[in-house]
């Protein structure tokens, strides 16, 4: 068979065959009377076997080793062509991520693709204050895509830099949220509780939503970063999370204010004056805990309250009577609690 029957055969160019014989790949041996090469069948055969090789990114030389050294093991060779391909597929990845946030910012310019590569660059700088100034630039100058913000909002440790990624977020809307919502399930903790801080600090119903998923998490500093933000945002559903925060002794003042902010609202005063006089009564209940309850109990207006305050002004541990004592005093004189120093 000659060369170009060879090539419309094969699907390999007349031009790569005659490559293929130069390096010595391919020796058809046999000649037409008019002096052309004829390929043999066993010169077909080694062609697509050459072929079958170069597929999984093996070199000609290699190629034509593992054809004719009998001692050419493939094992080495293939762990290194996996290990090249996994580094090759890891830049796509990273040019293709760039490309499509490029392209979300739709820029109406080159200078505006320039701008965004600049600024996508920048957040991923050794400098922290390369990267703050990104994260304040994005959200007041150029757009840069919601996925980016995320991405180095979860990955920042940096508190400075960290407040600016997440004030932009603030600023940008679009899917922030639900990114933010995979970071909330991430498997390590630091990110998680990246995610949470985040959360927060975005306003409307589905940052909500995830806020009060991560109040179940598995992290006591998510459950109660989400259970602050929650009080704040009036959501009821904090209150469980808020009261174990204050007999936990974490950041119980600030539990305390949202428990007295949502107590503002009549139909939930009731309610969490029960909740806290249910813990208060729970004999494994610590006396400093106890303690921080009727301080918080404190806040919480109308007459739930009263009733379990002057209660609690008899009760057996001597500490815990003198501050509801205390507390119903401020109360009826009409001035802000306080606990007793």
């Amino acid at each position: 068979m000659l060369i170009g029957d060879v090539a419309r055969r094969s699907g390999v160019s007349a031009r790569m065959l005659r490559h293929y014989e130069t390096l010595g790949l391919v020796r058809p041996e046999v000649r037409t009377a008019s002096g052309y090469r004829e390929y043999s069948d066993a010169d077909i055969r080694r062609i697509f076997h050459i072929e079958s090789l170069r597929s999984l990114g093996l070199s000609l030389r290699d190629v034509g080793r593992a054809l004719d050294d009998p001692g050419f093991a493939p094992a080495g060779l293939v762990e290194d062509l996996i290990g090249r391909t996994r580094e090759r597929i890891a830049a796509e990845t990273e040019l293709l991520t760039r490309l499509s946030r490029i392209g979300a910012a739709e820029p109406d310019d080159w200078e505006d693709v320039l701008q965004t590569v600049a600024l996508l660059q920048a957040l991923t700088s050794h400098s922290a204050g390369a990267r703050q100034r990104a994260a304040l630039s994005a959200a007041a100058e150029a757009p840069v895509p919601v996925e980016a913000l995320v991405e180095a909002a979860l990955g920042e440790a940096d508190p400075h830099v960290a407040g600016a990624l997440r004030w932009a977020l603030a600023q940008a809307g679009g899917d922030g949220p639900a990114l933010l919502g995979e970071g909330l399930r991430a498997a390590a903790p630091e990110v998680r509780e990246r995610a949470v801080r985040a959360l927060a600090e975005i306003p409307g119903s589905e940052a909500t939503a995830l806020l009060e998923e991560a109040l179940t998490g598995p992290d006591a500093e998510v459950r109660c970063r989400a259970a602050l933000a929650l009080g704040a945002r009036g959501a009821a559903g904090a209150v469980p999370v808020l009261i174990a925060m204050v007999v936990e002794d974490r950041s119980d003042a600030d539990a305390a204010d949202a428990l007295a902010a949502l107590a503002s609202d009549a139909a939930l005063a009731d309610r969490i004056a029960a909740a806290l006089v249910d813990r208060l009564g729970d004999p494994a209940t610590p006396v400093p805990a106890r303690s921080r309850l009727i301080q918080a109990l404190a806040d919480v207006p109308g007459a739930a309250a009263d009733r379990a305050l002057t209660d609690f002004s008899r009760d057996g541990d001597r500490v815990v009577a003198s501050t509801a004592a205390y507390v119903l005093g401020l109360r009826d004189a009409g001035r802000t609690p306080r606990s007793p120093v």
